[in-house]
């Protein structure tokens, strides 16, 4: 997924644990344990990294069982990448296979950050709130 002039590219897959990390926390995402992110990478059911120049500079997955349910998650980019429509390749990958593997029941799912919600809108994604359901969540360890 790269042009002759393009110093970005985008390729199917995740990344390494110290690298996954790394673009969360540059991103301005929360940091996670080491050990977590060792199992969920594997779990991955999509995933993409951008490189530029062959540089890990963002990345993102869908999560799910594979038929009923999935999830968006880890979108991210390096803030000195940001503003280029990187955020929306990365999603168009994703929502891409999505399309093309997930059963037309399938429930998408994910949590929309601040203004990244624009985003997230123009692939089809909306609010729940309303529509007889709600976005619910609950960190682990915190009651």
């Amino acid at each position: 997924m790269q042009s002759d002039n393009d110093p970005y590219e985008l390729v199917a897959g995740v990344p390494s644990v110290d690298v996954f990390r790394r673009l969360r926390t540059d991103a301005g995402l929360s940091d996670k344990d080491p050990g977590a992110v060792a199992v969920a990478l594997p779990g991955t059911w999509y995933g993409v990294v951008l490189r530029h120049e062959g540089e890990p500079i963002g990345m993102g997955r869908v999560v799910g069982d594979g038929g009923t349910a999935f999830q968006v998650v880890d979108i991210c980019v390096h803030p000195a990448h940001q503003g280029r429509g990187l955020g929306r390749r990365i999603m168009a990958a994703l929502t891409g296979e999505l399309e093309r593997r997930a059963p037309a029941t399938a429930y998408v799912s994910l949590i929309a950050d601040g203004p990244a919600r624009f985003l997230y809108e123009k692939f089809g994604f909306a609010d729940t709130a309303g529509h007889g359901s709600v976005g619910m969540y609950r960190l682990m360890g915190r009651s």
